[in-house]
């Protein structure tokens, strides 16, 4: 078993003695709900870190496989095409829309779908890119079918609007997003480096790039369309990843200030303890953020069926879940085993690891009726209330010397 493996069971045997001999009075019970209600550390997540890296690393290869695998259905707006609009006349579905498309062109679009609700829904055809021809004899066909009305309620072929997108315009959009992207990433960078250490800004990022991959792999999986309000979206929810980990960190700073000179406990228990102690505001901050967006999307789909809305809901909704995992079950653990590969903090993990092994050998000694060796009480253990100080005599009338 390597030295950062061996953590959480050291620290078993050391919490079950208080000093040679003598064994710890056993601590009360208490269910699950309260242990995540108090975040006394009754959750091991840095401790299973080999679990959760598997878990991640797991993930991560799923979304990866699917990206070079499946791809990514690509909105209009990166790929170019054509789009055509008008009102939704009366008792008139999109299959119907659908079908005349393909009579007159002799191709199926890319989509059809309603737009907005009530008087104010239109039909919206999303298409490769049309030549002029093809758009009149597109508008012909739509109007003799359809009979669409302007906002004056007249029936008008000018109801029916087309916009051209080239592929020129979508790849200007592509190349923005990443600059974007590449531009936040070097800003986080910066501020974790000046506001905490190197060590915590490389597994802030490394957290960043998994919401980033594995949004992206939940995208390409699903088939959802991926328009500049999914660009938008991204960002926003790296935001919000990075706010989860900020905050987490700042627990591990403070529980972790000073313990190089301490004996007690190890780096990685004490940022064990900072998981717990965030992991109920972690889930609160979730909560609270999914439900307007679950909120959101009800809106966008059923009520409005707005699509930009809908793009914008679907990515915040995953990447808001996804940033929670890894600011958790990611980041910590990360920094941890950074910290415990080299420098100081490996050295005294191995210090405390040794003193406690040290002390589990004494009382290993007194139970089995030899003398123990002489060490000091185990590290990251407290004596019981009321227990005599190891290797002094008790002063009092009864050790006076009668005579």
């Amino acid at each position: 078993m390597s030295m950062s493996e061996s953590n959480t069971s050291a620290v078993t045997q050391a919490e079950a003695v208080t000093e040679v001999g003598e064994d710890r009075t056993a601590l009360p019970h208490h269910s699950w709900l309260q242990r995540l209600y108090t975040g006394t550390g009754g959750f091991e997540v840095v401790g299973r870190r080999r679990f959760y890296y598997l878990l991640t690393g797991s993930i991560v290869a799923l979304s990866l496989l699917s990206i070079l695998v499946r791809g990514f259905t690509l909105g209009i707006e990166f790929e170019g095409g054509t789009r055509v609009q008008f009102p939704t006349p009366a008792d008139v579905s999109t299959t119907q829309v659908e079908r005349v498309y393909s009579d007159t062109l002799g191709e199926s679009p890319v989509s059809v779908q309603t737009v907005g609700s009530g008087s104010g829904s239109s039909i919206e055809i999303r298409s490769e890119a049309l030549d002029a021809g093809q758009v009149a004899a597109l508008q012909d066909a739509l109007f003799d079918a359809f009979q669409p009305q302007n906002t004056d309620g007249d029936v008008s072929r000018n109801a029916i609007s087309v916009a051209d997108v080239s592929e020129t315009w979508g790849g200007q959009i592509t190349e923005k997003a990443l600059i974007a992207l590449v531009v936040f990433l070097v800003i986080v960078s910066i501020y974790i480096a000046i506001r905490f250490e190197r060590d915590m800004a490389i597994a802030a990022i490394c957290a960043l790039f998994f919401d980033i991959l594995v949004t992206a792999g939940v995208y390409s999986l699903i088939g959802f369309e991926v328009t500049p309000a999914t660009v938008i979206g991204l960002l926003t929810i790296l935001g919000f990843s990075l706010y989860d980990t900020v905050v987490v960190f700042d627990k591990v700073e403070e529980n972790t200030r000073g313990i190089l000179h301490l004996n007690r406990r190890t780096f990685a228990e004490q940022a064990n303890l900072a998981v717990n102690q965030t992991l109920m505001r972690s889930i609160n901050t979730t909560v609270i953020s999914v439900l307007p967006v679950v909120g959101l999307m009800v809106v966008a789909v059923w009520l409005l069926g707005v699509g930009t809305l809908k793009d914008l809901a679907l990515v915040l909704l995953v990447g808001i879940v996804v940033g929670a995992y890894s600011s958790i079950f990611f980041a910590t653990p990360l920094l941890v085993s950074i910290k415990e590969r080299w420098g100081p903090v490996a050295a005294h993990t191995k210090k405390v690891l040794a003193k406690r092994a040290d002390a589990a050998a004494g009382t290993q000694h007194a139970a089995a009726g030899r003398p123990a060796p002489r060490v000091r009480a185990a590290a990251g253990s407290a004596p019981r209330p009321g227990a005599q100080p190891v290797g002094k005599r008790p002063v009092g009338k009864r050790s006076k010397k009668r005579h």
